[in-house]
């Protein structure tokens, strides 16, 4: 796992949790701030992703 994905998978923890709590105590904000945390997460195992296929892609015309 690399930088991308595991920061994108703390985040997206993170703003779960953040969700939930924000929900169950009514703090719209916190709820808010999960959701977008979620976001951000997915766009980081996204860019991931991107950087994965880049060296796959390397790696093959290397060869």
């Amino acid at each position: 796992m690399d930088k991308e994905h595991g920061k994108g998978a703390v985040d997206k923890v993170v703003g779960s949790v953040k969700d939930a709590v924000g929900s169950v105590t009514g703090n719209e904000k916190l709820q808010a701030e999960g959701k977008a945390q979620k976001v951000e997460g997915s766009a980081h195992q996204a860019t991931g992703d991107v950087k994965d296929a880049g060296r796959n892609v390397t790696d093959a015309v290397k060869r």
